[in-house]
């Protein structure tokens, strides 16, 4: 299953703040929003449901049938780079478009384009900026996960110091 969810980039800190709010026994949507406002500085519901549901694509929350819990497995960043690359819409397609030049928000976007399931351009009267603010969340969680580097220019390929790539 492939998470659509991307909520503005914020840091591994603050998905780690976010994730402790949550318990550990399943609990209602409602109350784990209202866990995350609580500690941390959203402050509207619907944010902090953007950002329940991107933590359960990163595996840090799981859903059962009395509600959203909190995993008690560690991760680290190369494990949140994983389960953000192989369980959020678009990633794989963003990272593929990347290369060794900056790309802008505008060709990442175009990379995009054509795999927006029309269901989802309907949801929206203008659909393209929706999505074009979404590319942008995602290219920079890519970056705080250590999957792209933020140039001048653009986003583009991170480059390892120090080896043979």
């Amino acid at each position: 299953m492939r998470y659509k969810v991307a909520p503005p980039a914020r840091s591994c800190s603050f998905l780690e703040t976010a994730r402790t709010a949550i318990p550990l026994v399943p609990d209602s949507e409602a109350d784990c929003c209202r866990a995350i406002q609580t500690a941390t500085d959203v402050t509207d519901r619907e944010t902090a449901q953007e950002y329940l549901v991107f933590l359960q694509a990163l595996g840090l929350v799981a859903e059962s049938d009395r509600g959203y819990y909190r995993t008690r497995e560690d991760v680290d960043r190369a494990d949140l780079a994983r389960a953000f690359e192989e369980s959020v819409f678009g990633v794989d397609m963003l990272l593929a478009a990347l290369g060794s030049e900056p790309i802008d928000t505008d060709a990442a976007f175009d990379a995009v384009r054509d795999e927006i399931p029309r269901w989802e351009r309907e949801r929206h009267a203008d659909w393209g900026p929706v999505w074009r603010e979404r590319v942008t969340n995602l290219l920079e969680w890519a970056e705080i996960f250590g999957l792209a580097e933020k140039t001048d220019g653009g986003y583009r390929h991170p480059i390892k110091h120090g080896t043979d790539r």
